[in-house]
């Protein structure tokens, strides 16, 4: 199982910026991604990027705000995040997958992100 180890989580105002990073002990066979939870909601969806290809894939929320990139050699994606909203509060999470459907199974440890308003 890959290890994963994120970072780069604080606390910011609204319309800041930060920049997420995780790294990882080996490489899934398809992509990365991250997932976010607040406080009694389920897993959400954020972004994930394709190890291979590049090919990036965004929700709804995280479109035109939030940017996905990978370090290959390094095995580390990052999560830049910018034009940040009290509703991005969550507990962020980075997670493997061998699936062209971004299935997961396991995740890292998570980094805390709080925008203040």
């Amino acid at each position: 199982q890959v290890q994963l180890v994120e970072s780069g989580g604080g606390l910011v105002q609204a319309g800041g910026s930060l920049r997420l990073s995780c790294a990882a002990s080996g490489r899934s066979r398809y992509a990365m991604g991250w997932f976010r939870q607040a406080p009694g909601k389920e897993h959400e969806f954020v972004a994930a990027i394709s190890w291979n290809d590049g090919v990036t894939y965004y929700s709804d929320s995280a479109k035109g705000r939030f940017t996905i990139s990978a370090d290959n050699a390094k095995n580390t994606v990052y999560l830049q995040m910018n034009g940040l909203k009290p509703e991005d509060t969550a507990v962020y999470y980075c997670f493997p997958t061998d699936q062209r459907d971004l299935a997961y199974d396991y995740w890292g440890q998570g980094t805390q992100v709080t925008v203040s308003s």
